[in-house]
């Protein structure tokens, strides 16, 4: 089978990485090394040859190296399939990220054409018991990796939203002045209701009967002001209807911007939320394993899977089986910890880096098992 891995990548005055040059191969990447010495900053930059702002959400200017402040730069060699893509993504002097694809300059959404990733890191431990705005984000970063155009028509419904959020905190009630983003709003919200929806139906399948040590978890989109309208003419018209309640609040209160997922233990019955704190974990776990599985299928390569600290809140016993089954998917995950004992069951079946403070600077270092 067609591999997706990352076979070199060079950072240049990113966070605490002066310069850092890996070379690799497919297997899974165990990064160990203390606490601030920059693991989870070479993790970031790999989830930077995906559309967004990275698994910390940070603004291009705040990547850089201080004090320098010169801006920052990540080459890679991406094998995709049977393609092998040359990449360049970059910042200068604080301004937005630029990419650059087998040489030539590239929207970020073109990353989604040729990368998968996915990635679980500690803050979103907390995702079942926080807000439906990091569940929202953590399906659609899934459906992504389904479904490439999902980045398109996301921006396309975020953008004609503003524009009509503009519209009703300015007051405005002249109904001619909303006619056209309301259609565009109709036909992006529904696509990305559905292009939710088919992945959380992909993502049941792929559970169903799998041999694996993590617990399966049923999800459900749930709608704050209840289901959307099954057609583009009739979302229109419960938009049109909907302006005087969305005039009082400021605000669209229809759409998939008001979703949110919803998972349950499926052997417990339990809701996510009120499981355990390593209940959840293990539910986050076995979503991301699903995921790479059902990738594995539909695309042909399972996804580059980023887990820092994943390691931590195992105990010995799962800690192995999930090491197990990231060498049975295939997939480049990139996990990191404070220590190698923490990837002891991984022996050669991975590639073992150090990440070390030496001088002010991140220094990484590979390992021989």
């Amino acid at each position: 089978m067609a591999g997706l891995y990352l076979s070199e990548l060079r950072l240049s005055h990113f966070r605490s990485h002066l310069g850092s040059a890996l070379t690799l191969d497919p297997r899974p990447v165990a990064i160990h090394g203390d606490n601030g010495s920059g693991k989870t900053n070479l993790i970031e930059a790999v989830s930077l040859i995906s559309p967004g702002r990275g698994l910390r959400r940070a603004a291009a200017q705040d990547m850089g190296r201080q004090p320098e402040a010169l801006g920052w730069k990540l080459r890679g060699v991406l094998h995709s399939l049977h393609q092998v893509h040359e990449l360049e993504i970059w910042s200068e002097g604080g301004a937005a990220r630029q990419t650059r694809i087998d040489g030539k300059p590239a929207a970020q959404v073109a990353l989604a054409r040729i990368a998968r990733v996915l990635w679980l890191i500690p803050s979103m431990d907390r995702l079942w018991i926080e807000g439906a705005e990091g569940r929202r984000r953590f399906l659609d970063r899934m459906v992504m990796s389904f479904v490439p155009d999902h980045a398109d028509v996301t921006l396309a419904y975020e953008k004609a939203m503003r524009e009509r959020n503009r519209l009703l905190k300015d007051q405005v009630r002249d109904g001619h002045w909303y006619v056209a983003l309301e259609r565009q709003m109709a036909e992006a919200g529904l696509a990305i209701q559905a292009n939710r929806q088919r992945v959380i139906d992909r993502l049941a399948q792929a559970q169903e009967g799998a041999a694996t040590a993590f617990p399966a978890a049923d999800l459900t989109l749930e709608m704050a002001e209840g289901a959307l309208p099954e057609g583009e003419a009739e979302y229109r018209d419960a938009l049109s209807e909907g302006r005087r309640r969305d005039l009082a609040a400021g605000r669209t209160l229809l759409g998939p911007h008001r979703a949110d997922l919803q998972g349950v233990y499926a052997a417990k019955g339990v809701a996510a939320k009120d499981c355990s704190t390593g209940e959840q974990k293990a539910l986050l776990v076995s979503l991301i394993l699903a995921n790479g599985r059902a990738l594995r299928e539909d695309f042909g390569a399972p996804p580059i899977l980023l887990l820092d600290e994943v390691a931590a809140h195992l105990d010995a016993g799962r800690r192995a089986a999930l090491y197990d089954e990231i060498c049975a998917l295939g997939s480049q995950a990139w996990m990191t910890g404070t220590g190698p004992e923490l990837f002891a069951e991984l022996g050669a079946r991975a590639q073992h880096l150090e990440v070390r403070e030496t001088a002010g600077a991140s220094e990484v270092v590979q390992v021989g098992i």
